[in-house]
């Protein structure tokens, strides 16, 4: 065996002729060894450059064009609306002079649209606290269960959630109802007093009570249907881990499911806020928004005004007012999500 100076090793057999002439024995040749100062090609080196031209804008055009007609030139029209003067006999006589921040001024300085304001985050944070609670023990307990109880809640869920809203409202109409209730059998079987034809729907926060159920009840199996599906990427060594350091169940799920759910959380809390801050038809086809006003939200006010009062221009100002206090709360979740991420 001979030994080069690059320290590769051939056999003699297997070295062509110095003379450059091919090998004339039977066996195959074998490829040459690669010399010290040179490199294998890599694979990546071959890998197709990405289109180039207005061929990716091109193929993106259908979606921002669709986005655009059906949002951006709405909400633009509703801007400009807002900043008119456009009611009953405007509309009729189709004119709509402009009247600058006239419908803004008028809005901040009415006593009932900060009620409204107030109402409507108020309703927003403790539907989304009651869902999010509720949902995620649900979750928890999809996650413990057998696989036929856990099917039985999951379709029960489902159910639920796939109801049609105006159905649901229907349906809970009948069960507070004043004369054929079940609430009102409920509470008199149950040995209370003074519920026989009682009025649910008498005051605003009663409606707003019952609607919260509502919300809560059509709300809660996303959350806790996500729930289940987050916590099957929980490895179970992390259970026993916890088990064998002798945590309870409230320090487990503190200590080990919120720390590797914590995205799961963030974005439902921020779909959830978003969802509940502009419900519209639980609150107005549970009672209009009423009695007397006293239910409306946001959503609501503005469309008792545009439709009902008359005050088209200054229903879009409401809108336009809703929109900028939602992505101002929102900013704050927009903020802990980017935080996230550059975390992970």
């Amino acid at each position: 065996m001979t030994v080069h100076s690059q320290g590769a090793a051939t056999a003699p057999q297997d070295a062509p002729h110095e003379s450059g002439g091919p090998h004339t024995s039977g066996a195959p040749r074998r490829p040459q060894p690669t010399g010290a100062g040179r490199k294998a090609p890599s694979p990546r080196a071959a890998r197709p450059a990405p289109p180039a031209g207005w061929l990716p804008y091109l193929l993106v055009a259908p979606a921002v064009l669709s986005m655009a007609a059906l949002l951006l030139y709405p909400l633009a029209k509703n801007v400009v609306l807002s900043f008119q003067k456009v009611d009953r006999i405007e509309f009729i006589q189709r004119r709509a002079p402009f009247n600058g921040v006239e419908n803004y001024t008028q809005l901040l300085g009415d006593g009932h649209f900060w009620t409204v304001v107030v109402r409507t985050f108020a309703f927003t944070a403790a539907n989304v606290a009651l869902v999010m609670a509720i949902g995620s023990l649900l979750g928890l307990l999809l996650n413990r269960l057998g696989k036929r109880m856990r099917l039985v809640l999951s379709m029960a869920l489902v159910m639920a959630w796939a109801m049609p809203i105006v159905a649901s409202v229907t349906v809970f109409q009948w069960l507070f109802d004043e004369q054929f209730g079940v609430m009102n059998w409920v509470m008199r079987t149950l040995g209370f007093s003074g519920y026989e034809q009682h009025n649910w729907f008498e005051t605003g926060w009663s409606t707003l009570v019952i609607v919260t159920i509502l919300v809560v009840w059509g709300s809660v199996p996303f959350v806790a249907l996500n729930m289940y599906a987050g916590l099957t990427t929980v490895g179970a060594e992390l259970y026993e881990a916890a088990r064998m350091d002798g945590a309870n169940g409230w320090q487990t799920f503190w200590q080990v499911v919120f720390p590797n759910l914590r995205p799961f959380f963030l974005i439902t809390t921020f779909l959830e806020v978003i969802w509940v801050f502009k419900a519209f038809t639980q609150v107005y086809a549970m009672n209009r928004g009423g009695p007397d006003r006293a239910s409306e939200t946001l959503p609501v006010f503005a469309f008792v005004e545009g439709q009902s009062q008359g005050h088209y221009a200054l229903a879009a100002a409401i809108s336009v007012l809703t929109i900028v206090m939602l992505v101002v709360v929102m900013s704050f979740y927009f903020r802990l999500i980017l935080k996230q991420e550059e975390e992970q």
